[in-house]
């Protein structure tokens, strides 16, 4: 698989450091969410029902895990380099609400997980959906389709008090100035705080992990050339696709 270089989570945050660091004791939650390292990537599948079913899929009745490893974080900074297509299929992408951890999680309330928020952004899931549709009919794992290099790709971390209790949170993502995905934090089936909370009943959450919390609809092929912009609130950003 032709891929340049991935970046560890660890410097795929640190261009955020340096805006939001000001060198002060009181950190900011970005900047402690921007000082630890990613141990693992949760996703969440089809926390958005109208998502769910454009791709035909069932909607769950509870939260649809799966993992990607720290070796797939890049940054958005960075050109996103898709898998040859030739050999791999079509890319594609499916923007997200991320939150990343300051504190561990292990069989938490709601309450202990809202605490444990450290940092908030905008990250895109990018799937081999050709191969992951291949393993899923044979009834495979879909980790080739969602784990390799570059297929989580994270905006800068930002100070989460801007968003309140993460229950009305609007994101959209644009390609080629036409927007294709409009978030909001208001239309998924499981919030933030709750899902946190479920996902650390399933399994041990620590510090510097990083949440997907599900895409909403829209969601379709990259194409070389095609320029992204990613918006959350007042920040914005922007990467080009190879």
């Amino acid at each position: 698989m032709n891929q340049s270089p991935h970046m560890s989570l660890a410097n795929a945050i640190a261009d955020s450091v340096t805006k939001h660091d000001s060198g002060s004791d009181k950190s900011t939650g970005a900047n402690r969410a921007a000082r630890v390292s990613i141990g693992k990537v949760v996703c969440v599948g089809r926390n958005y029902a109208a998502h769910a079913r454009e791709l035909d899929n069932e909607v769950p009745s509870s939260p649809l895990l799966f993992m990607k490893p720290a070796s797939s974080v890049v940054t958005i900074r960075h050109d996103i380099v898709r898998p040859d297509p030739v050999v791999y299929g079509d890319t594609h992408y499916e923007a997200e609400l991320c939150i990343q951890l300051s504190a561990d999680l292990s069989a938490a309330t709601a309450e202990q997980a809202q605490q444990a928020i450290g940092g908030v952004s905008l990250g895109l899931d990018l799937t081999l959906r050709d191969l992951q549709s291949q393993l899923k009919d044979k009834g495979q794992p879909w980790e080739r389709a969602k784990c390799f290099d570059g297929a989580c790709v994270l905006a800068d971390w930002v100070d989460l008090q801007a968003f309140g209790n993460f229950s009305h949170v609007q994101y959209q993502l644009y390609i080629n100035n036409e927007l294709k995905q409009d978030g909001d934090s208001a239309l998924m089936l499981f919030p933030v705080y709750e899902l946190l909370a479920e996902i650390s009943q399933a399994f041990s959450l620590q510090a510097g992990d990083v949440i997907m919390t599900g895409t909403p609809s829209g969601v379709g092929v990259l194409q070389a050339g095609d320029e992204l912009k990613l918006v959350l609130g007042a920040h914005e950003w922007q990467s080009r696709v190879q």
